[in-house]
């Protein structure tokens, strides 16, 4: 028989933690599934998160969950493989360790996962000294040599050329590898006008040992920069999502109202399965939004039972 929770808590980051945490605090059963590799793990640090501002990731959701299961919220290492309705008010959740939970609401907080340009270097050194936040690192690379580098994807496009605007606020040495991506002259005129420089040819890799050395063009030209930011492909882990049949938009990204509710009754989702812009402090604060939207929605579940 499969245990039954108020809520079950689909990803165990900053959104669902916090989220977690304002349910137990409100006296709810509540059980997360935390397993996964949370997105920031590379990240040594992060940044902009008031009274938090450089700690290590782990360290936060190591807090996070130890302040969730204080009030009595139960944290499975676990993964759900498989979701569906259970009957009019409830959902079935199943997970990889084969058991199975029932919930009478769900809010899913499993985040994105960043699909990477293929060059050598890299994956090596993503979230060391190959960034795609100037907000979350822009200050830890300021007057250094920095790129950008373009791409054929047309998302991370616009997302590269808007990087490269940015920068200039944390380093006045700036260059746009535009690598395989056109670039149209008003992207030129705007890059021209914020100080930054563009060098055009194929990227061939990224030269590093143990750091970033800089970067290494198909025609032999090698370029030094100690910093790289790139646009990565936004993929949401949005699974369970799509298994319970929530709607998703034109952009490929779940339909929530403000506090997260979804197309499917009952369900949430909060921080970056459905916001990819959410930095750590506003997936957290998205948790604890959609937290509340669900025990207002569990009492006046209750007030109806009660009325009938």
């Amino acid at each position: 028989m499969s245990e039954t929770y108020d809520v079950v808590i689909v990803g165990g980051g900053a959104a669902g933690l916090s989220g977690a945490l304002v349910l137990a605090r409100a006296r709810r059963r509540v059980a997360v599934v935390g397993g996964g590799a949370p997105r920031n793990a590379p990240a040594e640090h992060m940044h902009g998160f008031l009274s938090r501002d450089g700690m290590p990731p782990a360290q936060l959701l190591a807090q996070g969950a130890a302040e969730a299961a204080s009030y009595g919220a139960e944290l499975i290492d676990d993964v759900v493989i498989d979701a569906e309705p259970t009957g009019e008010s409830d959902y079935t959740l199943r997970l990889g360790g084969g058991a199975a939970l029932r919930a009478r609401r769900v809010l899913v907080a499993t985040g994105l996962r960043d699909e990477l340009p293929q060059l050598p270097g890299v994956r090596e050194r993503w979230g060391r000294d190959v960034l795609h936040c100037p907000y979350c690192h822009g200050y830890e690379v300021r007057d250094q040599p920095i790129g950008v580098l373009g791409g054929p994807e047309p998302g991370a496009r616009a997302r590269a050329v808007h990087l490269a605007l940015l920068l200039p606020q944390w380093s006045d040495d700036v260059i746009f590898f535009p690598n395989t991506m056109p670039l149209s002259d008003g992207d030129r005129t705007h890059l021209d006008a914020r100080g930054v420089r563009v060098l055009d040819g194929e990227v061939a890799g990224f030269a590093v040992d143990d750091r970033l050395r800089g970067v290494e063009l198909a025609d032999g030209r090698a370029v030094p920069r100690t910093a790289m930011f790139v646009a990565p492909t936004f993929r949401a882990n949005d699974a369970v999502l799509v298994a319970l049949g929530c709607a998703f938009g034109d952009g490929g990204w779940v339909v929530t109202d403000a506090t997260g509710r979804t197309s499917v009754a009952g369900v949430w989702a909060a921080g970056n399965v459905s916001n990819p812009a959410a930095q750590v402090i506003s997936a957290a604060g998205a948790g604890s939004t959609a937290a509340i939207a669900i025990n207002g929605d569990l009492v006046l579940a209750a007030a109806g039972a009660f009325a009938r």
